[in-house]
């Protein structure tokens, strides 16, 4: 990802209903969720949540997918592993071990996959 591609991704997840829908969409996985459902979910007018959609496809953080008359919306995970590794790329001068403690406590890492079999 190039720093331009960054700060348009930064630029569209600092704003709060842009954020919420971003960190909805990861929740609901590849299967999506339809504009009706993600206005809703984040309290928002069909005509608002339009926009910030929009802003936030344009932005590489989401993908739309039409199925029958309903338009889909999904996360870009691709897009979204992109950003967290242009942060990342440069991790902690030469010592990724540093860095290592906060990727392995995300919900989706290492650790989180044992603490949910240990459960």
């Amino acid at each position: 990802m190039e720093e331009r591609q960054a700060r348009t991704a930064f630029a569209a997840l600092s704003q709060e209903t842009r954020l919420r829908i971003v960190r909805l969409l990861v929740q609901a996985g590849p299967e999506g969720m339809a504009a009706g459902a993600i206005a809703e979910a984040v309290d928002v007018s069909p005509s608002n949540v339009s926009f910030h959609l929009k802003d936030l496809e344009h932005a590489g953080m989401i993908v739309p997918r039409r199925e029958a008359r309903s338009i889909i919306y999904s996360a870009d995970f691709a897009g979204l592993r992109d950003l967290i590794a242009f942060l990342m790329k440069d991790c902690c001068a030469g010592h990724p071990e540093i860095c290592a403690p906060a990727l392995a406590d995300a919900p989706c890492g290492p650790s989180a996959k044992k603490k949910r079999a240990h459960a």
